[in-house]
């Protein structure tokens, strides 16, 4: 009986032991992955959005003005004047850089693909002749072989107005390398072929090098309970129940315009790859902004992404840009089988039209009858003719249940 203590002594030193061993194998596995996590991730750490590395950034990029090898109609003010202030960084994303700055105290954007302006490919042909002794139709040429390589558009010399300067003088040198960075940013080429034609995209201010800065607009997020904060655009004074739910409806309206001019009022379909609410912006007039273009193709170029190998139809998922599988010869078709009505409804009007948003202002009859449109128009559709008149059949029959709430809402008042 004596040997019984020892005995449970023993065994308690080695559930300790046991306890130890265990504890620091797990430490050791923990410093183990974490080490792993970043050697794989290290950029994570490198691209931590800071205002000492955005400073350095715009110091960069005024020396690269300063020695005349950038230009911009916006270097001056930022570089020599002081009339365009950094407020503070927004985010890096994959090298992208986008910087918030006040710009003669309106506030704007800064945007630019890579950070340093050599990073982009050089023209080898600044380096053989003299600028200005290049035919300024062999220019034009090399920015339509660019937008086309970008986008996957042909366009006519007289499109070019928005993407090339004919300025010439001691710096243009300087302008035609600026502009090839320019040219190396698909989002840039966008929002400068289409400000003039669409009130949908973010209007272009101006650049300085690589950097080209837009107006400033805030973004929605997925956690907002309206998914866009109203008070930036009603005002804080009318954001009561009625004056969010009239705003909602005019925004959603505002959606279908842009889902229709996207569609039709440009040579081919414009498809949005990435629709969240992070990728638009609500101007004061309730018009609906594409902010962040990156994910955005017309029809050419999303012919040629869909247009690859597959085993099913899980293969030919693009984002939002869906096809299908055809299992005979496994490749997938190069047309969309569904579209940008479809995903915005699916991932920006349930979250306003679900039932328990329900409220009084509007009768319950309508209520239902919108909720169930939009259920409808959400679902995944067919390809070919029986898709596109699916999607026209939705298209207005969400305008005209809308465009009935507008008149319930002002009725009501």
């Amino acid at each position: 009986m004596r040997g019984i203590p020892g005995l449970k002594r023993l065994r308690l030193k080695i559930c300790r032991r046991c306890a130890l061993l265990l504890l620091l194998l797990w430490a050791a596995c923990w410093v183990l992955v974490s080490a792993a996590l970043f050697l794989l991730h290290r950029s994570v750490f490198s691209e931590r959005c800071t205002d000492e590395k955005s400073h350095r950034i715009l110091a960069r990029l005024c020396l690269d003005y300063s020695s005349g090898a950038l230009t911009g109609d916006l270097c001056e003010d930022l570089c020599v004047a002081q009339k365009l202030v950094y407020k503070h960084c927004l985010y890096y994303d994959r090298g992208k850089k986008v910087i918030q700055a006040d710009w003669r105290g309106q506030p704007i954007i800064l945007k630019s693909k890579k950070e340093i302006f050599s990073s982009y490919q050089h023209l080898s042909m600044l380096e053989e002749v003299e600028t200005q002794d290049i035919p300024e139709t062999e220019l034009l040429l090399m920015v339509a072989l660019e937008v086309k390589n970008a986008l996957g558009l042909e366009l006519s010399n007289n499109t070019m107005g928005p993407l090339w300067t004919r300025k010439k003088g001691p710096r243009w040198k300087a302008q035609v390398a600026s502009m090839w960075s320019l040219l190396q940013q698909e989002e840039y080429i966008y929002f400068s072929l289409l400000q003039d034609f669409s009130k949908h995209v973010l209007r272009i201010i101006g650049s300085c090098g690589h950097f080209y800065a837009v107006e400033y607009l805030t973004a929605g997020h997925a956690w907002h309970k309206t998914l866009f904060p109203l008070e930036n655009v009603i005002g804080p004074s009318l954001t009561g129940h009625r004056s969010r739910v009239r705003a909602i409806i005019d925004i959603a309206l505002s959606f279908l315009d842009m889902v229709q001019h996207f569609d039709n009022d440009f040579s081919h379909r414009l498809h949005l790859c990435d629709i969240k609410p992070e990728n638009f912006a609500i101007r004061h007039d309730l018009t609906v902004v594409a902010i962040d273009v990156d994910m955005a193709f017309f029809e050419p170029k999303m012919r040629d992404i869909l247009e690859q190998k597959c085993t099913g139809d899980e293969d030919c998922n693009f984002f939002d840009c869906f096809s299908k599988c055809n299992l005979k010869i496994r490749k997938c078709g190069a047309q969309r089988a569904n579209n940008n009505l479809q995903v915005i409804c699916d991932k920006i009007f349930r979250r306003w039209f679900s039932p328990n948003l329900r409220g009084p202002l509007v009768s319950l009859p309508l209520q239902l009858q919108l909720q169930k449109a939009v259920q409808e128009c959400a679902q995944p559709g067919h390809t070919g003719a029986t898709g596109h008149q699916r999607t026209l059949k939705s298209l207005s029959q969400l305008y005209h249940l809308l465009r009935v709430t507008q008149r319930e809402l002002q009725g009501a008042e």
